[in-house]
């Protein structure tokens, strides 16, 4: 009991928590932006929703390693803040990882709205921004919430990205992926296997969800 309520344990849970829940709404602002700016057929398009998957496919210390590019002292740390090995890393590494994870349910759950709806909106006079929050979110919102479960258990289980991008810092950046990693280094099986434990029933709880979201759409959809 004394090692479940000390800081050594506790702490990475709650840093995990905390980059996992704003890495999701993070990533479900980016992808409602990026498919309002897909929406309509434009030069590169193909180009555009590539980029926004490849961290999908990209090994996690690829992305880590680019993040530090791109916001470390030869890139945008020139311009005086850099969050490299800071909180605000871990959560832009996990923001973006989770990110491809809700475009894709989104753009999945928008692609099945029945487009006589749309049409029927349109007609009606109906503006695109009308459309999108009257329409399309609330008959997408199955796909919805698949994507902000799907882009959570990603955010809570990031490491490569974390690693290179926010370090370990205990207290600091430590998330339970990049805890259980040294722990394991360090000798410390038991500890780490109550943070794998944990992880465990947490993505066990979600996906559970996620299958019965399914279920549920498939039964409305019949």
């Amino acid at each position: 009991m004394d090692l479940l309520l000390s800081e050594t344990f506790l702490s990475p849970i709650l840093t995990s928590l905390k980059v996992s829940l704003i890495a999701t709404l993070g990533s479900l602002i980016i992808s409602i932006l990026f498919i309002l700016l897909t929406a309509r057929p434009f030069p590169g398009k193909s180009v555009v929703e590539t980029l926004i998957m490849l961290p999908m496919v990209l090994p996690p210390t690829v992305v880590g390693f680019l993040l530090l590019l791109l916001f470390g002292k030869q890139g945008l740390g020139q311009l005086g803040f850099s969050p490299v090995f800071t909180i605000y890393a871990a959560i832009i590494a996990a923001t973006v990882v989770a990110t491809p994870l809700m475009y894709q349910s989104l753009k999945i759950g928008i692609d099945n709205v029945s487009t006589d709806v749309l049409d029927a909106a349109k007609v009606d006079g109906a503006g695109h921004l009308t459309i999108f929050k009257k329409i399309i979110l609330p008959l997408s919102k199955g796909a919805l919430l698949t994507g902000i479960l799907f882009s959570f258990a990603r955010a809570l289980g990031e490491f490569g990205a974390t690693l290179i991008f926010a370090g370990n810092i205990p207290g600091v950046t430590q998330t339970m992926a990049t805890a259980i990693y040294i722990a394991i280094d360090n000798n410390e099986l038991f500890l780490a296997g109550l943070w794998v434990a944990l992880m465990i029933v947490f993505s066990f709880i979600l996906m559970l969800i996620i299958q019965n979201l399914k279920k549920t759409h498939k039964k409305e959809a019949v």
